[in-house]
């Protein structure tokens, strides 16, 4: 039997059709490839992943030495897909799994080679357990890097959890301070309207005013739990008036002269 290379593997078409084919489906949907090119819709499909697997044969997966990992939703029921993306040469290098456990992601280390795993030096991720356990596995030398949406997610819920404690410890008019104020307080400094900052400058001059002034100190875990997703936050108050008095100077605010000394 002859070989011929100009031949795509269907022997209907040629291989440089084929590749006209897949790139028309990289512009537009596979009913308008189909239409003007008189092809059933499962035969532009069919082409479409023959040009696909000559785009990965001739762009292999590259060396480098970050890679960033995310899961996609495909369609509705918790159906996900890991992407694997070089964050050295910006681009997605990686996509496959049936969901977004550890053996998921470890089809793609299998793929990339041991000698490749070996260069790498920075994964980017969520706090998704089962994404860490398997880049310890096959690149153990890379540090792992959470993302900072996630750090920032749980900051805001350790913050909130503090505010509820204070307000739960507070009695009568200490309580106008935090009450009515949840969302200013986990909001971002430069997102603050005009009568947030009044609201904010005028409640923290009434508590600064305090004579036993508390101060609330937040511990926040470098490792939290990536299955619960909960963050533990402890808060550890001092009673005495210098640490109120330290506080409203920080905050740029002038303590009241009947502040204790």
């Amino acid at each position: 039997m002859e070989y011929l290379d100009w031949l795509a593997h269907n022997p209907r078409y040629t291989a440089r059709y084929a590749l006209h084919v897949g790139a028309l489906c990289r512009k537009t949907t596979v009913k308008d490839v189909a239409e003007p090119e008189r092809l059933h819709h499962t035969t532009v499909k069919d082409l479409d992943k023959l040009y696909m697997a000559e785009q990965l044969r001739r762009h292999p997966l590259p060396a480098t030495t970050a890679i960033g990992v995310d899961e996609i939703s495909i369609r509705k029921g918790h159906e996900y897909r890991v992407v694997v993306s070089d964050l050295v040469g910006q681009r997605p290098i990686w996509f496959g799994g049936t969901g977004r456990k550890q053996t998921d992601l470890e089809q793609f280390f299998t793929a990339y080679g041991e000698r490749r795993c070996q260069g790498i030096q920075v994964a980017v991720m969520d706090m998704w357990r089962p994404f860490r356990e398997a880049t310890h596995a096959y690149a153990p030398q890379a540090e792992i890097v959470f993302d900072k949406f996630h750090i920032l997610r749980h900051l805001n819920d350790a913050l909130d959890a503090v505010r509820r404690s204070e307000y739960a410890r507070v009695q009568g008019d200490q309580r106008r301070f935090i009450k009515g104020n949840r969302y200013t307080l986990l909001s971002h400094r430069d997102n603050l309207d005009l009568d947030a900052w009044t609201s904010m400058a005028g409640r923290r001059s009434r508590h600064c005013s305090q004579p036993t002034s508390g101060s609330t100190s937040l511990t926040y875990s470098r490792n939290p739990s990536a299955n619960s997703g909960t963050t533990r936050a402890k808060a550890g108050r001092d009673a005495s008036s210098r640490t109120g008095r330290a506080a409203c100077a920080g905050s740029g605010l002038s303590p009241s002269r009947n502040s204790r000394p």
